[in-house]
């Protein structure tokens, strides 16, 4: 077993794609393959189940890859203990939705690149409500959610800033000359949400419901993109959180409709788990973080 099959599984697990670990770890993808098969030869049993063009772990994989995570973790430690912090090297490697890996986390990226450029970055997109699983099965260092308030036991959560969501709607919407609104005034709509299991649209349910707001109809999506352009056609009224929005606004090819959606508090967290080693590479992204969001947070008070 070598330490370089070692850092292709954890990369594998990591991408759960062949070609992209490749990328990462500058390889060619048949390099990827022959490490990974002869990583399963020796151990005797998958690490990965091939489900056509999807990759999984194993139940093997996984039990296999926490114990790996601690061993390239200690080797990661002891390889930088002899390097000042100015010359970390190694592999992070992050998970966040899609509303964050495109509106808050580019200028963290780059701030940290800029500061460890020797540092691969590993970035995979997760639906909102599996990010906690992947700190759980080590496939990711940091993980960035969009939730209400969370009390974990197994992992520490940050809440960086809270995110202000609305409901928008084309400027020739019926609704969007009137200065008040009015439950009723949402009897036949239709609402552009995420889909049900998404944190946020469970509090957007909760909201609508103690309004006693019914007879809508719900067009239901796997991103916010997807929901704005719909808006912006004038199929319906959009969910979502104003960072998404705040340059069709400012064209003018949206409005927020004057309502407010009561008992909605959701934070941009930062999480890891509580177990795991944080190495120099880890405590600098999460500073990173810290930082970019410490001026997004003043700038959205001026």
């Amino acid at each position: 077993m070598e330490l370089r099959q070692l850092k292709t599984f954890r990369t594998v697990a990591s991408t759960l794609n062949f070609s992209r670990a490749a990328d990462a770890l500058n390889y060619v993808p048949s390099n990827v393959t022959m490490q990974i098969k002869a990583l399963e030869d020796e151990l005797g049993v998958p690490l990965f189940d091939r489900l056509g063009k999807q990759l999984v772990l194993t139940t093997a994989g996984k039990r296999f890859l926490t114990h790996i995570q601690s061993v390239l973790d200690k080797l990661d430690e002891a390889r930088n203990s002899v390097h000042d912090n100015e010359d970390i090297r190694g592999t992070l490697t992050i998970s966040a939705n899609e509303v964050l890996c495109a509106y808050r986390l580019p200028v963290v990226f780059k701030l940290f690149r800029s500061r460890h450029p020797g540092v691969r970055l590993i970035f995979r997109s997760v639906p909102n409500q599996e990010l906690k699983q992947t700190l759980f099965d080590g496939t990711a260092d940091v993980v960035f959610m969009l939730d209400e308030t969370i009390l974990s036991t197994r992992l520490a959560v940050e809440p960086l800033l809270e995110e202000t969501f609305r409901l928008f709607v084309a400027p020739d919407h019926p609704l969007a000359k009137q200065p008040v609104l009015q439950q009723e005034d949402f009897h036949g709509e239709v609402l552009l949400v995420n889909e049900k299991g998404c944190p946020y649209r469970t509090m957007f349910d909760r909201s609508f419901e103690k309004k006693g707001i019914d007879s809508i109809t719900y067009l239901e999506f796997q991103n916010a993109e997807a929901i704005k352009q719909c808006a912006i056609s004038g199929i319906g009224i959009a969910f979502l959180p104003e960072i998404t929005v705040e340059a069709e606004v400012e064209r003018g090819d949206l409005v927020a409709l004057p309502w407010q959606l009561s008992d909605l508090q959701v934070y941009t967290h930062m999480a890891w788990h509580k177990e795991k080693w944080l190495s120099p590479i880890i405590l600098s992204f999460i500073e990173a973080a810290r930082e970019v969001i410490a001026i997004e947070e003043e700038n959205k008070t001026v």
